[in-house]
C-alpha cells in the first residue's frame, strides 16, 4: 500500500457511519476504563492484597479465552454491529450490577469477580466483532487512517476514563462507604447508554454472509491463517509475550498507595498517563503513518515500552513515573498501529472475525493474563521487583523476536512488501 493511500489525517471522519462508530467507541471505552479503575481501587481497599489486583484481570480473561474462537466465528456469520450492540448492553447490565454491589457494602470481593467474569464473556464477543468492523464502514483506501483514528479514540478514552473515574471516585467518597464506586458505576452506565444509541444509527456494508455451521475446522481457520502468515504470526506473538510480562499498570493501585502514598485522584492520573502518550502518537500516525522500515519501528515501539517499564518500577517520584508511563503508551501505540494495520490488510473479510478473535486472545492474554502475572509476581517477589523484572523480560523478548525467531519481520520495509511475499511464497521466517 502506498503512502498516498495511508495519508489523509481526519478526512475519514467525513464518513457518517465511521464518525458514529468513533463516538460510540469513545463513550463505551471511557465507561469501561472508569469501571476498571473503580473496581481496582475498590477491591484493593477491600482486601489490601496485590494478588487480588491480578485476579481482576484473570476473572475477565478466562471466559474471554474459552469463548474467543466461537466469538470470532460469530463475527463472520452475523451482523457485527448487532453483536457490538448486544455486548455493550451486557456491559451496561454489569455496570448496574456493580452499582448494586457497591450499595450493598460487600465484605468479600468474590461477587465483583463474578460480574467481571460476565464482562469477560461480553468482551470475548465484542473484541473480534469490533476489530473486524472497520472494513465494513470505511473504504479500503481510508483503512490506514481509520485504524489510526480508531486507536487514538481508544487511547483518548484511556486518558479520559481513568482521569474522570479517579475524580468522580474521589468526589463520591464524601457520600459514605463505597460512595466513590457507586458514582463511577452510575456515570459509566449513562455513557454506555449513549454509545448504544449511536450504534443504532449505523448502517454497515458487508458482502453476503455464508451461514455455514460452526465446526472445529471453521473455528480454527483464523489460527491456521495466522500460522501461515509468518509476518502476522510474529507481530501478534510479539505483543503476546512482550506485553504479558510488562503489565505494570495492573499494579498501579498498590504503587499509588504503597510507593507514592497518594489517593485515587493520583491513581487516575497515573492510569491515564499511558493513554496520553498513545493518543498523541496515534494522532501523529494519522497524518504521518509509518510507511518505511515498518518492522524496525514496530520492534522499537516494544523496546521503548519495556525500557519505560523498568524506569517506572525504579522511580519514587511522581513526575518521573508519569513520564515513564507516557513513553510506555507511545511505544505501545507504534507497535499496535503497525500490527493492527498489518492484520487488517492481510486478512480476507470472510475470515476477518476469526483472525481478529485469535488476535484478541493474544491481546487479552498480554493484558488481562499479564495483570494476573504481575499480581502473582508482586505477591512473590515484591511490588517493585515485579515491575522491573517484567520490563527486562519485555526487552529480552523484543531482541529474540527481532533477531532470532522472526528476522523477516524485522527487515519488513513497507506494507507493499506483504503482497510481494504472498506472490512469491516467501512469507516465512
Amino acid at each position: 500500500m502506498s503512502s498516498a493511500v495511508l495519508s489523509g489525517g481526519f478526512a475519514v471522519l467525513k464518513q457518517r457511519d465511521f464518525s458514529l462508530y468513533v463516538g460510540a467507541r469513545l463513550l463505551s471505552s471511557v465507561a469501561a476504563q472508569m469501571i476498571i479503575i473503580a473496581v481496582g481501587w475498590q477491591v484493593y481497599h477491600l482486601t489490601g492484597r496485590v494478588l487480588d489486583l491480578g485476579l481482576i484481570g484473570l476473572s475477565q480473561f478466562l471466559p474471554f479465552l474459552c469463548l474467543s474462537l466461537l466469538a470470532g466465528h460469530a463475527a463472520d456469520l452475523y451482523d457485527r454491529r448487532v453483536i457490538i450492540s448486544l455486548c455493550l448492553l451486557v456491559f451496561l447490565a454489569c455496570s448496574l450490577a456493580l452499582l448494586a454491589l457497591a450499595q450493598a457494602n460487600l465484605a468479600s470481593a468474590v461477587p465483583i469477580f463474578v460480574v467481571l467474569a460476565v464482562l469477560g464473556v461480553a468482551r470475548a464477543f465484542l473484541t473480534p466483532a469490533s476489530q473486524s468492523f472497520l472494513p465494513n464502514i470505511v473504504p479500503t483506501a481510508a483503512l490506514g487512517n481509520a485504524v489510526a483514528i480508531n486507536s487514538s479514540t481508544f487511547q483518548a478514552a484511556s486518558i479520559a476514563g481513568p482521569s474522570i473515574g479517579g475524580l468522580v471516585y474521589a468526589f463520591g467518597e464524601s457520600y459514605g462507604a463505597n460512595g466513590g464506586a457507586r458514582w463511577v458505576y452510575a456515570v459509566a452506565a449513562a455513557l454506555l447508554a449513549g454509545a448504544l444509541g449511536m450504534l443504532a444509527l449505523i448502517h454497515s456494508r458487508r458482502s453476503p454472509l455464508d451461514r455455514s455451521a460452526a465446526s472445529w475446522g471453521s473455528l480454527l481457520e483464523g489460527l491456521r491463517f495466522i500460522w501461515r502468515r509468518k509476518t502476522v504470526l510474529g507481530a501478534v506473538s510479539l505483543d503476546l509475550f512482550a506485553v504479558l510480562f510488562g503489565g505494570a499498570t495492573a499494579l498501579l493501585p498498590a504503587f499509588t498507595k504503597d510507593v507514592l502514598h497518594a489517593g485515587p485522584e493520583v491513581f487516575g492520573l497515573l492510569r491515564a498517563a499511558p493513554g496520553i502518550g498513545a493518543v498523541v502518537t496515534a494522532l501523529w500516525l494519522a497524518f504521518k503513518p509509518v510507511t518505511r522500515r515498518v518492522g524496525v519501528y514496530m520492534f522499537a515501539g516494544v523496546a521503548i515500552f519495556g525500557a519505560s517499564t523498568v524506569v517506572f518500577g525504579l522511580t519514587r517520584h511522581l513526575w518521573l513515573a508519569l513520564i515513564a508511563l507516557v513513553l510506555m503508551g507511545a511505544g505501545d501505540m507504534v507497535s499496535v498501529f503497525i500490527r493492527m494495520l498489518l492484520v487488517q490488510l492481510e486478512t480476507p473479510d470472510e475470515i476477518r472475525g476469526r483472525v481478529s478473535a485469535v488476535n484478541s486472545v493474544c491481546i487479552g492474554a498480554s493484558n488481562e493474563l499479564g495483570e494476573f502475572e504481575s499480581g502473582v509476581t508482586a505477591a512473590w517477589f515484591g511490588l517493585v521487583p515485579a515491575i522491573v523484572v517484567g520490563g527486562v523480560v519485555t526487552l529480552l523478548v523484543t531482541v529474540l523476536w527481532a533477531r532470532v525467531f522472526f528476522p523477516r519481520l524485522w527487515r519488513l520495509q513497507g506494507f507493499d512488501q506483504l503482497k510481494d511475499q504472498r506472490a512469491d511464497g516467501t512469507s516465512r521466517t
